[in-house]
């Protein structure tokens, strides 16, 4: 957000500065794998012109074979599989595969399908459950989703559905070229990167001017910022901030997800609101990661995460 903040609370009124500190500095470490380059996205992005059945059924294929140039992502998929599915044998490999194929297809609609107008974007939204929820709140919002299907498509769909300014708050892309290929301000969805020194207080005066923020919750960030919650029966970090910047602007939070149903249309889910009393971030943390475990074990193979959740910096992981 560019805009100067009015009446924007102190520091220590909103979020604490050491929370602040590490959730605005800390990188996520999505972007260091091999694929990540701006001449893939270039190639997936040349695909365009291809009518999006031809296209998705390319992205499977190059899904099919991408396990095979990325192991230590196949065997970090494939231990979470087991734990999430208690899947073994050729069923935990059909569902590592399918991890891969899922994402080529998310990942494709991501550079091509997310970037159509909103008019046109219908035609491939299967179903939008919950939306209402979001009308019956008068407040700001803050919606918390995960890597799970097309994130990217839940913020301007809820975008559109709220009418509201949605500010979708992101990691700065390491290599400044992919920028053009997963930030696109427009629809009522502004990019913010984490980075900025204001950042939080920005984000709460814009919550208490009744706008959308948009975080995602599942992958920790390595700092203060994290806490250890059970999931799938094993203790894993999850960011905090989000719930901190609820409890501070007392903004509810609203979990979304868009999730990629078998006729290749996106169903959407908007969940029950979570609200955040003082010195309930970490109950509320609890909550949220037992709504995503949930999602999780419905639909395993669109969760994207190619890492150990469970000890993401361990041995210097990469996510």
């Amino acid at each position: 957000m560019t805009t100067p903040i009015a009446g924007a609370p102190e520091p220590t009124n909103a979020v604490p500065p050491e929370a602040a500190a590490d959730a605005v500095t800390a990188r996520p470490r999505w972007y260091a794998h091999s694929y990540n380059r701006a001449g893939l996205y270039r190639l997936a992005g040349s695909m365009n012109w291809l009518p999006r059945p031809a296209r998705l059924g390319l992205a499977r294929r190059l899904g099919r074979l991408a396990p095979w140039f990325l192991p230590a992502e196949r065997a970090a998929i494939r231990a979470t599989l087991a734990r999430v599915t208690g899947a073994s044998g050729e069923r935990l490999e059909a569902l590592t595969l399918g991890v891969f194929r899922e994402f080529a297809m998310c990942f494709s609609d991501l550079l091509s399908t997310n970037r159509q107008p909103l008019d046109r974007l219908r035609a491939h939204i299967a179903a939008v459950r919950g939306t209402e929820r979001m009308g019956e709140l008068t407040r700001g919002v803050i919606s918390l989703t995960a890597h799970v299907g097309n994130w990217e498509l839940a913020g301007r769909l809820l975008a559109q559905r709220s009418a509201r300014p949605t500010h979708v708050v992101v990691a700065e892309e390491e290599a400044r070229a992919l920028e053009r290929w997963v930030r696109r301000d427009g629809d009522g969805v502004r990019f913010v990167p984490r980075s900025r020194p204001t950042v939080s207080l920005g984000l709460v005066a814009a919550l208490r001017r009744g706008e959308v923020v948009a975080l995602q919750g599942d992958r920790a960030l390595g700092n203060r910022g994290d806490v250890m919650v059970p999931f799938f029966g094993a203790l894993a970090p999850f960011p905090i901030g989000p719930f901190v910047l609820a409890r501070a602007s007392g903004a509810p939070i609203v979990p979304a997800f868009c999730l990629l149903d078998g006729d290749h249309r996106y169903a959407m889910t908007v969940c029950e609101p979570l609200t955040v009393p003082p010195g309930g971030e970490e109950k509320a943390v609890q909550a949220w990661v037992a709504i995503l475990e949930d999602v999780v074990r419905q639909r395993p193979t669109q969760w994207f995460n190619f890492f150990d959740v469970w000890h993401p910096f361990a041995n210097g992981a990469r996510a």
